[in-house]
C-alpha cells in the first residue's frame, strides 16, 4: 500500500519528536558520552579501567583516600554487573564524601591561602547538605558574619583583604579571584585599561566588579561579631576610572561582568539610604539599605548568568577528568571556545535546570564511559590530542590525599589518625604532624592555583629522609611490614604489599621481583621489605589517580 506524502510526512515529524524526547529524556551520563563520541570522529578510545584502576580512582575522588587491601579484594572478587554503580552510590552516602568535596574546593578557592577551621567547617557542612552551588556562592561573597553557621564563608574575603605590613589592601587581588573563580574570568589585565588579548573583556567589566570589592572596610572581631568581617560604606555615586593608554574616563555602578549595570538607588538626603544609622556615640557602624555586594552576589549567581554555571561545570569536569573543556579555566571568552562546546553547553543548561545540584553533576559523571576509562591508549593511537577525552587523564594526588593514603598503605592509619594502639613508651605522632610534612613538601606556594604538577626538590628529598616517613616503614605490631613479615611465600608478600599499596594484585613479574630482592638480602628481610615498600610509595603509580 503507498502512504499518501500528507500521512508520510506526519510519520516522519512524530519519528522525530519521539526521537528527540528519547534523546532529553537519556540520563546526562548518557548524553554526555554520545557528545564525547561524536567529536571523537571515529579515534580510537582506551579500554575501560580495570576494575582496581576504577577502584581506586572513585575512593581518591570521592573519599580523599585509597581502598583498604579488604576493599579492594572485596571489589575485585565481586561479580555483580553493577559493582562500580553500587560503589558510586556507596562512596556518595559515606561521611568523606562531604569532607573531600570540602577539601577539594578550599584548594580552588583559596590556593593555599592560608587555613581556617570555619571556613573548611562551613565548607564541609555546605557540602553535607548538599547546598547549591548558587546559595553557597552567595554566602561566600556576600556573607553574613552575623550567623554562627555562615560566617565561616567570610574568610574567603576577609583572608584576601588582611593587610600585609605597609602593602595596601588588595581589593585588586579579590576582584580578580571572585572573576576567576566564581566567572571563569581572569579580568585582572583590565584593571587599567581594556584587554590587550582578550577583546570580550573590557575595563568597565573589572571596575564595575571592584566598585563593590573597594567599598569594604575591614573590622576587627568583637560585639555582635566572633570574627573579623566586612564593613559596606554608603554608596550614592558611580565609580569613576581612566584609561592609562587613553586616557578615556568611563564609569560604573556595580556591574557582574559581561552583563548589564546595577542601578544605584537615590534618596533625597542621605538619612533615607541607612537601613541603621551610624552611631557616632557608641562609634557603631551604620548599615546602608542599598549593599552593593549583595546585589552583586544576587546578580552573579543568578541563573541567568551563562557565566557562573559554565565555570561550575568546567571546574567539576576538571576535577573528574583531569582537564577542562575550557583551559585555562579562567580564561572563558569567544576566542577560547571548548573543546566540546556541545558538551559545556549541556552541563551549564542542565546545572541550572537541576538548582546547582554540584552532587547530582558529580554523580552522573562518575558513571560516564568517559570517568571510566584506563589512561593507557590503544596501541593504534599515535599522538592523540588530550582534550578528546580517548582516555582518563592522569592526575597527581593532593598532599592532603597523599598523606592519608601513606598512612593507610603502611597500616599506620589506626595508631596515628585514630590514635589506638600506642605502646606506653612511643613517642606519639599525628595525623596533624604528617599532613604538615606532606603539604610543606608537596602542595604549591600560597596563591598559586593548584591545577597541575610542579616537581620540586624539596618533595623529590621528601620521601628519602623525612623522619615521620622512615619511622612508618618500620616494623610495629599491626602495620604493612610487621604483617608482610610475618608471613614465608613470597607470593603471599607481594599480594599483600600490592594490594595495600597499589589497590591491586601484583603480576608474575613483580612477585619474581620482590622473592629476588629478598633472597639477596635475607641477612636483614625486615629492613629489605621497608625498602620494597619505600619504592612502591615513591613510585608515579602511587603518587597519582589513574
Amino acid at each position: 500500500m503507498q502512504l499518501s506524502r500528507p500521512f508520510t510526512r506526519w510519520l516522519l515529524l512524530t519519528t522525530l519528536l519521539v526521537g528527540a524526547r528519547v534523546f532529553a529524556a537519556e540520563p546526562l551520563h548518557v548524553q554526555v558520552d554520545q557528545l564525547i563520541a561524536k567529536q571523537a570522529a571515529g579515534k580510537p578510545f582506551a579500554a575501560p579501567a580495570t576494575d582496581a584502576e576504577f577502584l581506586r580512582r572513585a575512593c581518591l575522588d570521592f573519599t580523599g583516600t585509597i581502598p583498604t587491601a579488604e576493599q579492594t579484594r572485596a571489589f575485585l572478587a565481586n561479580q555483580a554487573a553493577d559493582k562500580r554503580t553500587k560503589l558510586i552510590e556507596q562512596l556518595f552516602a559515606s561521611p568523606k564524601y562531604a569532607e573531600r568535596m570540602a577539601e577539594a574546593f578550599n584548594i580552588q578557592l583559596m590556593e593555599r591561602n592560608g587555613d581556617n577551621a570555619e571556613w573548611r567547617k562551613f565548607l564541609t557542612e555546605s557540602f553535607r547538605a548538599n547546598k547549591p552551588w548558587d546559595q553557597l556562592a552567595r554566602e561566600i561573597i556576600s556573607p553574613d558574619f552575623k550567623d554562627e553557621k555562615l560566617r565561616g564563608a567570610g574568610w574567603f574575603i576577609t583572608r584576601r583583604l588582611d593587610k600585609v605590613g605597609q602593602q595596601d589592601t588588595d581589593y585588586p587581588g579579590l576582584t580578580r579571584d571572585v572573576g576567576r573563580l566564581f566567572l571563569g574570568l581572569d579580568l585582572q589585565c583590565c584593571q587599567c585599561h581594556k584587554h590587550l588579548t582578550v577583546k570580550d573583556y573590557k575595563q568597565v567589566d573589572f571596575n564595575g566588579l571592584f566598585f563593590p570589592i573597594q567599598n569594604l572596610k575591614m573590622q576587627a572581631a568583637g560585639g555582635d561579631y566572633k570574627t573579623a568581617w566586612v564593613q559596606e560604606g554608603l554608596v550614592t555615586n558611580k565609580y569613576e576610572f581612566v584609561s592609562v593608554l587613553s586616557s578615556v574616563k568611563g564609569s560604573t555602578g556595580p556591574r557582574v561582568p559581561l552583563g548589564p549595570e546595577i542601578e544605584i538607588p537615590t534618596g533625597t538626603t542621605k538619612d533615607e539610604l541607612w537601613a541603621v544609622p551610624p552611631d557616632p556615640k557608641t562609634r557603631k557602624a551604620g548599615v546602608p539599605k542599598f549593599s552593593p555586594l549583595r546585589e552583586l552576589a544576587a546578580r552573579l549567581t543568578a541563573a541567568d548568568n551563562p557565566q557562573f554555571a559554565r565555570n561550575l561545570a568546567n571546574r567539576v569536569w576538571w576535577q573528574l577528568m583531569g582537564r577542562g573543556l575550557v583551559e585555562p579555566l579562567d580564561l572563558h571568552h569567544s576566542e577560547n571556545p571548548a573543546s566540546h562546546p556541545e558538551l559545556f553547553d549541556l552541563l551549564a543548561k542542565e546545572l541550572v535546570e537541576h538548582k546547582f545540584d554540584v552532587q547530582w553533576l558529580v554523580c552522573e559523571l562518575a558513571q560516564t564511559q568517559a570517568y571510566a576509562r584506563s589512561s593507557v591508549l590503544p596501541t593504534s593511537a599515535d599522538q592523540v590530542p588530550e582534550q578528546l577525552f580517548l582516555a582518563a587523564k592522569e592526575r597527581p594526588l593532593s598532599a592532603e590525599q597523599l598523606a592519608r593514603s601513606f598512612l593507610l598503605a603502611v597500616g599506620e592509619h589506626e595508631r596515628v589518625v585514630e590514635g589506638k594502639g600506642w605502646a606506653e613508651s612511643d613517642k606519639k605522632k599525628t595525623f596533624k604532624d604528617f599532613e604538615k610534612a606532606f603539604l610543606a613538601a608537596f602542595a604549591n606556594d600560597a596563591k598559586e592555583p593548584e591545577l597541575t604538577v610542579n616537581p620540586t626538590l624539596k618533595a623529590a628529598l621528601f620521601l628519602r629522609n623525612n623522619d615521620q616517613v622512615l619511622w612508618a616503614l618500620q616494623p610495629r605490631p599491626g602495620n604493612l611490614i610487621a604483617r608482610v613479615a610475618a608471613l614465608k611465600e613470597p607470593a603471599r608478600m607481594a599480594d599483600e604489599l600490592f594490594h595495600a599499596i597499589l589497590s591491586r594484585p601484583p603480576t608474575t613479574e613483580e612477585t619474581a621481583a620482590l622473592e629476588k630482592f629478598l633472597t639477596k638480602r635475607a641477612a636483614d628481610r625486615e629492613k629489605a621489605l621497608g625498602h620494597f615498600a619505600w619504592a612502591m610509595l615513591s613510585s608515579m603509580e602511587f603518587f597519582t589517580n589513574h
